[in-house]
């Protein structure tokens, strides 16, 4: 992690500090869970084959829902469906459809392409089978934290593009009508553009899963930049038809400078795509319990944040409010 983080621009951002006491109750709604259902089958690199699957939750209400993918972060490494539950759990409550999908990583042997393909995989086969889980297949969004938060930026703004459509179900689209980004990378050549010249150097190390995952230069073990600039990057996939955006980013987050969701908003700004940032004052990088800090987790985790998020899918892809959801604030 980052011992220092340089100031970012604001000007183009709300800037809030959530109450961390004021945090999200789920129970209000009675949800239906079915897990491990597979989305799609896929053949790694060492010739084995792999299993996606996804944990859907349906809310026991009339009517057909709009559908949320959800989209874990994990460094690229790994991808654990099972993440965010009490995240998950509230947009399911206020009246969606969320779906929390596997995707491959570089421990799988997969690249870019690969994680891009698997979520609109999954947003197909989802599609297919509206009626199954009480879909309604126009209004579909992604939601994606740290790697699943660039994930989700390159699947919104590559709508309409056959480039990544691998698999089944290919009479169905993957487009999205809108897009969720909590502290995803873009530019992934800086990736540690905001954080101390130690951090820079640490980041730029052979073999890491960003270069393992984004590309590596040919005969080295390097990063390769040109892909990390183009290619993988979703700055360069930008225009005038990519659906709304809503972007987080904490101003303490040391492990994906701030400023990677700053330049991908500012991008799409100018386009004339509807992008809304906030930034979390005094937060990091999502939930890191797992590294032990208890407390991280928190300011993302209040009525404040999550409503916001409610609040954007709402307008976005429909209202999706049942008796006893939550309030936007």
């Amino acid at each position: 992690m980052a011992s220092t983080i340089a100031s970012s621009d604001v000007s183009t951002s709300i800037v809030i500090r959530p109450d961390k006491s004021d945090q999200i109750t789920c129970g209000k709604t009675v949800i239906r869970t079915i897990d491990d259902v597979v989305f799609a089958t896929r053949t790694l690199p060492n010739g084995r084959t792999m299993n996606l699957s996804l944990d859907i939750q349906i809310p026991e209400t009339p009517a057909k829902k709009p559908l949320v993918v959800y989209i874990t972060g994990g460094g690229f490494v790994r991808a654990p469906k099972e993440g965010a539950l009490n995240l998950r759990t509230y947009v399911a409550e206020a009246g969606f459809v969320v779906a929390s999908i596997e995707y491959r990583t570089a421990s799988d042997g997969a690249t870019y392409r690969d994680g891009i393909s698997d979520v609109k995989s999954a947003i197909r086969y989802l599609r297919k089978h509206a009626d199954r889980y009480h879909i309604e297949p126009r209004k579909v969004a992604v939601w994606g934290e740290s790697a699943g938060g660039y994930l989700a930026a390159m699947v919104g703004v590559t709508n309409g593009a056959r480039t990544f459509e691998v698999g089944a179900d290919l009479d169905q689209s993957s487009d999205v009508q809108a897009v969720v980004d909590k502290f995803g990378a873009s530019d992934t050549s800086k990736l540690a553009a905001d954080f101390d010249l130690p951090t820079k150097e640490a980041d730029n190390t052979a073999n890491n899963p960003i270069a393992q995952y984004i590309g590596m230069a040919p005969g080295t073990h390097m990063l390769d930049v040109g892909v990390a600039t183009k290619a993988a990057n979703p700055l360069t996939y930008v225009n005038a038809s990519v659906p709304p955006f809503l972007l987080f980013h904490g101003s303490q987050d040391r492990l994906v400078s701030p400023s990677q969701t700053l330049i991908l908003h500012n991008a799409l700004r100018a386009m004339g795509v509807k992008s809304t940032r906030y930034v979390l004052d005094g937060a990091g990088h999502g939930d890191l319990a797992f590294l032990g800090d208890k407390e991280s987790g928190l300011p993302w985790a209040t009525n404040r944040a999550m409503g916001i998020i409610v609040g954007f899918l709402r307008n976005s892809i429909g209202n999706g409010q049942p008796q006893g959801a939550p309030a936007v604030p």
